[in-house]
């Protein structure tokens, strides 16, 4: 069951290096930047597929996609210059509520 929680966050990462591969694909296309956004795609699928076989799907799934949007959203403003602003916090750390919830849960 641990491994599942690893290959979940392994999941996790992934989702967020392909969301911000999809904005660098935008600023520097390249066949080599459009492959490897790709290629973590499908790795991405294959890592939250495996960790479905010990976590119920609904809180794979919603652990993946609240982390990958804190993620993608922290990793848009260091890189990317994204706005941060008060709602912006104040909505993530209702996203963190909800993951730490369904992990208690789970």
């Amino acid at each position: 069951m641990a491994t599942h929680w690893l290959v979940l966050a392994l999941a996790v990462f992934t989702e967020i290096v392909w969301a911000l591969s999809l904005k660098y694909v935008q600023l520097h296309p390249s066949p080599w930047v459009v492959g490897l956004s790709i290629g973590l795609s499908f790795v991405n699928m294959a890592l939250l597929s495996y960790a479905m076989r010990g976590i119920p799907a609904g809180t794979a799934y919603a652990i993946w996609t609240g982390l990958g949007a804190i993620g993608v959203t922290i990793g848009g403003i260091i890189w990317f210059g994204d706005a941060l602003g008060t709602a912006r916090i104040f909505f993530l750390l209702l996203i963190v509520g909800g993951v730490v919830g369904l992990k208690a849960v789970s």
